[in-house]
């Protein structure tokens, strides 16, 4: 095998090297193109703390057990922005855990969205709960209810929420294969609606396992175009970070490709 060397010159003398004949990055010079990119201004900065803090606040001040609280949490976690809040969150999760059975008395027993949702979010915090409380949801056959399909977005939620099941949770098992069906057959009535786009996506990756940042970015493209509940100071704040971020990692992939 031949061997690879490059001879250099130090303060005048020659120096000879192994040299590992690496080939060249596949990236070419593409990233070096970002060597002087500005990640944030002043301007963007103070803009990012502000919106920032109003979001904490709102975090701070929604009761903890209200349906509006985990909204905004899974708002936050799905736009890409819960790593600004984790203390936060976990705060509310964890007072969430710990008053889950007054909390469950207490809600809306038809309210398939927020029982999914709370379900969710505590069991992707790494907090175990009872799966019973969906038996309210099903007939005497052990059935989910028929009249559940009308109900899109408590479908959709628990679709997601069932991604965090564990072995032998066997009503889970069924709500799984009940809500892949009938978000499979109700998607082309959604004329290619901001809704059908988040269902099927929702098919396609699931909630669990997705790329966060792809996930992120798609999210902001759904959230943005829902008027009616959409969260416009969240929006923003994650719009920028998002921005922020993105320099970030180019930033990043210049000094590794250098």
């Amino acid at each position: 095998m031949e061997l690879c060397t490059q001879t250099v010159v130090a303060d005048g003398v020659k120096i000879t090297r192994r040299s590992g004949n690496h080939h060249p990055t596949v990236w070419g010079d593409h990233f070096l193109a970002y060597a002087d990119l500005s990640v944030a201004n002043k301007e963007e900065e103070k803009q990012h703390e502000d919106l920032k803090e109003e979001v904490t606040k709102m975090l701070v001040m929604d009761p903890s057990k209200s349906l509006q609280k985990l909204d905004l949490i899974n708002t936050s976690q799905r736009l890409g922005v819960a790593y600004q809040f984790e203390r936060e969150i976990e705060e509310s999760l964890s007072y969430m855990y710990t008053h889950y059975e007054e909390w469950i008395s207490e809600v809306d027993g038809s309210d398939l969205h927020a029982i999914a949702l709370c379900f969710r979010l505590l069991r992707q915090q790494g907090y175990y709960i009872s799966c019973d409380a969906f038996r309210k949801f099903t007939d005497d056959q052990g059935n989910f209810k028929k009249e559940l399909v009308n109900d899109l977005h408590g479908m959709l939620s628990l679709y997601e929420a069932v991604q965090f099941r564990v072995h032998g949770e066997e009503i889970l098992d069924e709500a799984l294969n009940f809500t892949t069906t009938q978000l499979k057959l109700f998607l082309p009535k959604l004329n290619n609606s901001q809704l059908a786009q988040q269902v099927s996506n929702a098919l396609k990756f699931s909630i669990k396992d997705g790329m966060v940042r792809v996930e992120t970015r798609k999210y902001i493209s759904f959230y943005q175009e829902n008027h009616e509940s959409c969260n416009q100071v969240l929006l923003n704040f994650a719009k920028l970070d998002f921005s922020i971020l993105q320099k970030l990692h180019k930033k990043e992939l210049c000094d590794i490709t250098s």
